[in-house]
């Protein structure tokens, strides 16, 4: 039994077959050894110490480990499994309290490490229970800094500097290794229970059972030492799930936010906030731990960041989740007529629904159109796992889809809809992709290289450093950084050399050469290969793929020709192509397009929120800069040609099949009228291409 005013102590030492000291547990590497022993808080008495080998699934040990510990993978194939040592570990120090006469206990451990980052991430990952007395553990660094508050700081610590401090000769080498760990963890316990120190036991670290759901508020505040950022989670991945991987540290209640696309899909990102800045440290050491088969990226975030994706200010989200410890379904695809009747029958008696209206939240849209998305509320596991049995059944004539949901997805996703607006808008203007003057030069001559692979922190100086002496073979404004919809680097670059030679001298001295801590692949190809792949198409062995923006069909009737994207499109974000219907005169009274171009910078920044198909981001990440005032007012007097000139109306088409092109579109509004010149400026045609689109037609839709 354990207590929070415990009559003993277990001091426990463990060690992994990685890592030691204080990156112990940042490798994932599985527990090998186990050294406690129970000491008497008031008799001052010890139990038998105890000394057990564990057996991991993955007998390689690190060198570290080796040279440390002196255990082979001889030894530990005898070993017992660590479920099975656990359930020795408690019956031997049930035996030694009954001998000491004590019937409570409290471990106390050298940091923090062995509990929160090896003992319950690898006993999550087993599928194993930790019994209670793994959730309740004295610190003894931060114990000893209380008694001896002149010592060194907590985390510079160790028990080698604790015993030194107060004058305890110890020799390592004398000892096995963790028996001398502990014996002097006893010793330096003994010092603090002296009458000089008078030290008492009575505030222990503490983990958290399970994760708490709970609302956001956004007027909240949120500590940005508290928050990271995990990305490359399964798309089906729940915030237990999230908590599950964070197992042993204390997530803040309603902590964990999914973070959603465009599309209000998930997008393998979650916000997760953390009690303290200490447990989000030990969050970070986790960087590229394993959730399943993937990999998790671990990094920090601000408490703004994780305000706009989890905090909500509407009053019917804030009665809907304040229902505590429910199961939150999100159901996606009803039909618009869909009524809260349909939901409940289609839900049937086997999962009855919290409150039933209570428990029901329809998604609409500012005008009180509904979306076809709803949350549902149920009070324990079995209802919720019967409802999402009813995955892709139909209800009218579609199939709904159910999933696992949370408190922050709920307020992401209702804050999303209230905020779209009824008409869009256009925004300020941002810098575009290129100068109007400047284009890419195509054609078949392999005088360029392909960069792949490439560190995310790296810049266009790093990219110098790494072609060395060829760096003076490259043209001007040459280094062509691939940027995904973050604006961030996508690892991809292309670099424009002088001749075919170069670039295939350059091809051959730099392939596989390393870049920080990475090696960077490099490849020969030809300014048409290079247009294709910015403008959104592949390039890959089985040759090239066109972007996505044209269809198929229509795609092998343009002819090859050099690509200039134009300034318009760059200017704004692709929703806002779709303005309010404008006059004539409003139209040319509109501020000029302003195209600028930092002379600093030697990259091509695409907008690849237009233009490159990138992996799945954070929306709230996504940047733009403002073009100075000065280039506005620059461009002010400047001949231009009006984004769209013409009087009219555009329509706005949700819902398009991903590959639909151009022809599959104008084929939808056959009939309507159009005039061809209206969108030239959009949309950089040849003639061969302009003859797909023939008049009368009055109607485009981009």
């Amino acid at each position: 039994m354990t207590a929070s005013h415990s009559d003993s102590l277990v001091v426990l030492f463990g060690a992994t077959a990685g890592a030691y000291g204080a990156k112990l547990g940042s490798d994932e590497r599985e527990l090998i050894l186990l050294v406690w022993q129970v000491v008497d808080l008031h008799s001052k008495k010890v139990g038998t110490l105890h000394k057990s080998l564990v057996k991991a699934d993955n007998l390689e040990l690190s060198d570290q480990c080796r040279e440390v510990s002196g255990l082979t993978p001889e030894g530990l194939s005898k070993a017992e499994p660590l479920d099975r040592v656990l359930q020795q570990f408690s019956q031997l120090i049930s035996s030694d309290l009954k001998l000491l006469g004590r019937s409570s206990y409290t471990l106390c451990t050298d940091g923090q490490l062995l509990i929160r980052q090896v003992l319950h991430p690898e006993a999550s990952k087993k599928n194993f229970l930790l019994s209670d007395c793994f959730y309740s553990f004295y610190d003894l660094r931060k114990e000893f800094h209380t008694c001896y508050p002149n010592s060194a700081p907590v985390k510079d610590q160790t028990i080698k500097s604790m015993a030194e401090y107060i004058g305890l000769e110890t020799d390592e080498t004398e000892e096995d290794f963790g028996v001398w760990q502990v014996k002097t963890m006893v010793a330096i316990i003994f010092s603090m229970l002296s009458e000089t120190c008078n030290c008492r036991f009575t505030d222990p670290e503490t983990v958290k059972y399970k994760y708490e759901t709970g609302p956001c508020s956004k007027s909240e505040a949120v500590d940005s030492e508290t928050v990271i950022r995990a990305r490359g989670l399964p798309w089906q991945s729940s915030d237990q799930d999230i908590a599950r991987f964070f197992k042993g540290l204390n997530i803040a209640k309603g902590g964990v936010a999914l973070c959603l696309n465009a599309q209000g899909r998930r997008n393998g990102e979650a916000l997760v906030r953390f009690v303290n800045p200490e447990q989000r440290d030990l969050a970070l050491e986790r960087h590229k731990h394993h959730m399943g088969s993937r990999y998790i990226e671990v990094y920090k975030a601000t408490g703004e960041e994780f305000l706009k994706i989890a905090g909500g200010t509407s009053n019917e989200v804030a009665q809907f989740l304040s229902k505590e410890n429910q199961v939150i379904i999100r159901m996606r695809g009803l039909p618009f007529t869909a009524t809260l009747e349909d939901v409940l029958g289609f839900l049937g008696p086997e999962c009855p629904v919290t409150g039933e209206r209570e428990g029901l939240l329809f998604v609409k849209y500012p005008d009180g159109r509904p979306t076809g998305d709803a949350f549902v509320l149920f009070s324990c596991e079995e209802y919720a796992q019967n409802a999402l049995k009813k995955h892709k059944e139909i209800l009218g004539k579609r199939y709904i889809e159910l999933f696992r949901s949370t408190a922050a997805e709920v307020q992401q996703v209702l804050n999303r809809y209230l905020s779209t607006p009824l008409i869009p808008t256009l925004p300020t203007p941002i810098i575009p992709v290129i100068p109007p003057p400047y284009t890419i030069a195509a054609g078949s001559i392999r005088d360029c290289v392909r960069l792949r692979g490439l560190p995310y922190t790296a810049g266009i100086d790093d990219i110098l450093e790494f072609m060395g002496d060829a760096t003076a073979d490259i043209k001007p404004h040459g280094v062509h950084m691939v940027l995904n919809q973050q604006g961030r680097p996508s690892g991809d670059a292309f670099i424009q050399m002088k001749s075919s030679d170069r670039a295939f001298l350059v091809a051959q001295k730099c392939h596989k050469k390393m870049m920080k801590d990475r090696y960077v692949e490099v490849f020969q190809c030809s300014g048409e290969e290079m247009n294709f792949v910015l403008m959104g198409g592949t390039l890959n062995r089985s040759g090239l793929s066109p972007p996505p923006c044209l269809s198929p069909p229509a795609y092998a009737a343009f002819q090859t020709a050099a690509a200039v994207i134009p300034a318009e499109a760059a200017l704004y974000q692709p929703q806002a192509l779709l303005s309010t219907t404008r006059t004539p005169q409003a139209s040319a009274a509109a501020p000029p397009t302003v195209t600028y171009y930092p002379a600093q910078a030697a990259q091509l920044y695409m907008n690849y929120t237009a233009y490159y198909p990138s992996p799945p981001v954070s929306p709230t990440t996504v940047g733009y800069i403002a073009a100075p005032p000065a280039a506005v007012a620059a461009a002010a007097s400047a001949t231009h040609t009006p984004m769209l000139p013409q009087p009219g109306a555009l329509v706005r088409m949700q819902g398009l099949p991903y590959n639909t092109g151009m022809k599959e579109i104008l084929s939808f509004f056959q009939g309507y009228q159009y005039a061809p010149d209206d969108y030239n400026g959009l949309i950089q045609l040849n003639d061969q291409a302009r003859s797909v689109l023939q008049a009368p037609k009055e109607w485009v839709c981009l």
